[in-house]
């Protein structure tokens, strides 16, 4: 029998806080049945990314769990940050990993679309495989106007939420919650406090200003560092690996004299977006899979 294992991967509006981000861990972590894979934080954007798997049901009680303590922690009224955002828990997806699929995960994010509605009076959106309609599918279109505009726009009839409230609950916010296949989030970071590069790179790789189709991106300014980054999801690795999109913001940096200083991926990947690379970057001929140590111990 093949065990059923969920991934959720919620994004929560604190970064600053290291206190209350580990309240938030430890919420999600001393559900029953449910692991914390990782999690990581980000003081400029504001914004904190747990990654856990487990069962449906642990998933689905440990994804309410984090939100919960999210909503008594965080005040979206005196929150800023470079991310986009428009709640304490901004953003909850349900991931098939083994032996569930995406018709799964998208009942279970009704269901706690429902459940944050009515126990935390939180306004839900669904998103990707489970928006309720097609201009919902899209992240960026749910959060438009971020939790300042959704103040006014959510009595719009457009902007009605799939549970709750018309009205954005003063202290959470609003959430998206969704289902969709796993995506890799990555940064780049370029040696420029020039942020308008970040953003003119971002607008030529992503997909909705024309650029990958399975790419979201973001120009923003990285305070700690005083560097530019262009800020990267990979919605399907498998059609634009991280490499490719590597190379495409090297040849756009460089068309302003600005080099690239490093990247990084933000929480748990699999292993085929670094292999596929590796295979890049080492011209490798006829690597398997199989000849991963760790993948042939697991056999």
């Amino acid at each position: 029998m093949i065990n059923k294992i969920v991934q959720c991967v919620p994004n929560f509006s604190e970064g600053r806080r290291v206190e209350v981000i580990e309240e938030i861990v430890r919420a999600i972590g001393d559900t029953e049945r449910a692991r914390v894979l990782d999690y990581s934080y980000d003081q400029s954007h504001n914004r904190s990314v747990v990654t856990f798997i487990g069962n449906p049901e642990a998933v689905l009680e440990a994804a309410f769990r984090g939100a919960k303590k999210a909503a008594e922690r965080i005040d979206m009224r005196r929150h800023s940050g470079e991310h986009p955002r428009m709640g304490a828990t901004d953003v909850i997806p349900f991931i098939p990993i083994t032996g569930v699929g995406i018709e799964e995960c998208i009942g279970m994010a009704k269901m706690l679309g429902r459940r944050l509605a009515d126990e935390l009076d939180i306004p839900v959106y669904l998103y990707e495989a489970a928006a309720s309609r097609p201009e919902r599918e899209n992240l960026a279109d749910v959060r438009q106007g971020e939790y300042e505009g959704l103040i006014d726009s959510i009595t719009k009839p457009e902007r009605k939420p799939d549970f709750g409230p018309t009205r954005v609950n003063p202290g959470a916010g609003a959430t998206a919650v969704g289902a969709r296949f796993p995506l890799v989030p990555f940064n780049i970071n370029l040696d420029t406090d020039d942020v308008k590069i970040a953003q003119n790179i971002a607008r030529v790789i992503r997909g909705s200003s024309g650029g990958f189709s399975t790419v979201k991106a973001l120009g923003v300014m990285i305070k700690e560092t005083g560097k530019a980054q262009v800020t990267i999801n990979l919605c399907d690795y498998h059609t634009v690996p991280p490499h490719r999109v590597f190379e495409m913001v090297k040849k756009e940096a460089a068309r302003y004299g600005v080099a690239v200083l490093d990247s990084e991926i933000i929480g748990v990947v699999p292993c085929d977006v670094l292999t596929k690379s590796a295979e890049f970057y080492l011209h490798l001929n006829g690597f398997k899979g199989n000849q991963i140590m760790e993948k042939r111990l697991m056999e």
